[in-house]
Formats: C-alpha cells, sequence, structure tokens
C-alpha cells in the first residue's frame, strides 16, 4: 500500500526496498504501521466530526513517531550512501616496473609505507597474496585494508610512484632511476560488474608458508585467470579454499571494475587538466627522489621532505593535499 514517501527534507523513502535491508527493514515497517494508523484515524474522523479533539491529540503522537522514524531512516540512507562511494574495505596492490631488483624493494617499501600509515589509521592490514624475489623485494603483493575512511583517504594513491636514488649494490655511485605500481581497488557491497562463469579458469595449489598445516598441505590457495581481458588474481591466506575463492573473485570484481573507470575516464581525458584522482595505472604521479630529500606529486605540483619519515607512514600530509586537490608552485621533474 504504501511504496514510497517522501519525507519532510524531500528525501524519498522508497519502503519495499527499505524493508528487504535487514539494517532498515525495522524502522520500515514500523513507518508503514504508523501510515497505517494515521489512515485509520484520518478516516474516523471523516466518519464522526465529534471526535476531532481527541482524534488530533492521536494524529500528533504519530506524526512525532513518523518525524522520530524519518530523520533515522534519512541518516542510515546517507551513511549508506556515503559507504557505497567510499567503502571502508579496499584492495592494495602493488606491483614492480622498471628497475630490476631495485624497483622490487621499492614496491616492498611502498606498502610498508602504507602498513605504517594504516597501523596508525588503526586499520586492519591483511595479506592477500605476495610474490617476493631473490633480494626480499616484492615482484607483486596483494594487501586487503578495512577501516573508517581507508578508501577515502587513500584513493588518489593508485597509479605509477617513481624513486630516485643510488643502489646499494652501485659501486660508482650513479643514480638510479626506478618505478613500482599501486593500485587501490574498493570493495563495493554494489557493482555493475556480471562475471560469466564461463569466462573463468581456476586453477589450486598449496599455499605454503605460514598459515598452519592445512594451508602447507591442502590445495587451499586459488588463482582465477578472466580470460576475456586477461587479468589474473590470486588469494592464498585463508584456511579454506572457499574463502580464497571468494576472496579471488571480490577482487577479480574490483580490478574488472577499475578497467571500466579508466575506460571512462580516458573520455573526458581533455577535461581533466586541473583533476586528480584518474584511477589510471599508468598514470606517472609521484616521484621519491632520495639523495635531494623530496617527494614530489606531480598532479598537485606539491613537494615534501624528510623522506625516511614520510617511508614509515607519515604521509599524512600528502594525503592532505591530494584531498583538498590544491595546485602547488613545484614543477614536475
Amino acid at each position: 500500500m504504501y511504496v514510497r514517501r517522501t519525507t519532510s527534507n524531500g528525501m524519498i523513502l522508497d519502503l519495499e526496498q527499505l524493508k528487504k535491508s535487514h539494517e532498515t527493514s525495522y524502522f520500515a515497517l514500523e513507518y508503514e504501521r504508523l501510515l497505517s494508523e494515521e489512515k485509520k484515524v484520518n478516516d474516523m474522523v471523516h466518519e464522526d466530526e465529534s471526535l476531532r479533539e481527541l482524534a488530533d491529540e492521536e494524529l500528533q503522537n504519530i506524526i512525532f513517531q513518523k518525524d522520530a522514524i524519518e530523520r533515522q531512516l534519512e541518516e542510515m540512507i546517507k551513511r549508506e550512501k556515503e559507504d557505497e562511494e567510499f567503502p571502508n574495505e579496499i584492495i592494495l596492490e602493488v606491483r614492480a616496473g622498471a628497475g630490476g631488483d631495485e624497483a622490487s624493494l621499492f614496491a616492498w617499501e611502498l606498502a610498508h609505507m602504507y602498513s605504517r600509515y594504516a597501523e596508525r589509521q588503526k586499520w586492519d592490514w591483511k595479506v592477500i597474496d605476495e610474490s617476493l624475489n631473490d633480494v626480499g623485494g616484492y615482484k607483486e603483493a596483494t594487501f586487503e585494508i578495512k577501516g573508517r575512511d581507508c578508501y577515502k583517504l587513500l584513493r588518489f594513491e593508485t597509479g605509477v610512484h617513481r624513486v630516485q636514488r643510488v643502489p646499494s649494490t652501485e659501486k660508482n655511485g650513479r643514480i638510479h632511476t626506478s618505478t613500482a605500481s599501486v593500485a587501490i581497488l574498493p570493495l563495493r557491497k554494489k557493482t555493475k560488474i556480471i562475471i560469466n562463469p564461463a569466462d573463468l579458469e581456476i586453477e589450486y595449489s598449496r599455499s605454503g608458508g605460514a598459515g598452519g598445516q592445512n594451508v602447507n598441505k591442502v590445495e587451499t590457495a586459488v588463482r582465477l585467470i578472466h580470460k576475456p581481458t586477461g587479468i589474473d588474481v590470486r588469494c592464498t591466506t585463508e584456511r579454506k579454499q572457499l574463502a580464497n575463492r571468494e576472496k579471488a573473485m571480490m577482487i577479480l570484481t574490483s580490478k574488472l571494475q577499475l578497467v571500466e573507470d579508466e575506460r571512462e575516464a580516458s573520455k573526458y581525458s581533455a577535461n581533466r587538466k586541473n583533476q586528480i584522482g584518474t584511477a589510471d595505472r599508468s598514470e606517472k604521479i609521484r616521484t621519491y627522489n632520495f639523495p635531494q630529500d623530496r617527494i614530489t606529486d606531480h598532479r598537485i605540483r606539491q613537494s615534501w621532505s624528510n623522506i625516511p619519515v614520510i617511508m614509515e607512514g607519515g604521509i599524512d600530509k600528502m594525503i592532505d593535499a591530494l584531498s583538498s586537490g590544491v595546485i602547488g608552485e613545484a614543477e614536475e621533474e
């Protein structure tokens, strides 16, 4: 009977949809009950005007309760929209680029930087998969982060990070340039991406490493390959194969969404001169110049010093500057 209602603040309440959510179903049902009671009282007055005074008191009580529920539902809907736009669960992926061992070490350092920042923010940090090389650097690694505002704060970190420094193995003191890429993948509850099972190739293997006997002896690790795009995802850290498969599917969905976002962003590239956060993994976004103790973000043309502190998670000033989108004076190198 009561499907859509408009609140006093102009928000439309879809009661049928609200009843389907476990978070809002109680309030939607109670709101529907009050609407029914309101109608009964108004019908009663229509039939017998002498009951007007009694009815007015009852109607005031109903309106008071309705207003309280409306405010509650409005707040819950607003929070849900914010969580959808800025989910509190993300996948952070680092991958070594050009530069051999130095690139892999830099990829490890970036992961360490973000893990320390996550620790400062009191976020949960979990390794999903990691591939180390002989020098202890990351060929690639995938992490899960859970915590309030994690996507909102880290969403501009996607892109190519460049490092300039003298490697420890360099005998002549020459500065080398290496790169590593970072991808921030929001794990949204709702997505338009639909994956056809026929497009998937699934591989199972032993996880290896820490995690107990089950992880090491049973084929719990899962690798998903999306044949149309060639994107592959590996999840190894859960103790059960099904859990690893579900996590891998979530990550694959997020990667496919990122590809779609990049495709959409490219359509409007001519209008992006003063914008940041294009979600383009191939865009060079930042240079870490160790000899000059300077980190420069090329999108907002700002620089910061004290690299040792920054690499230990002290990236707050950079995050704040990117969030404000203020254009600085530093020139791109």
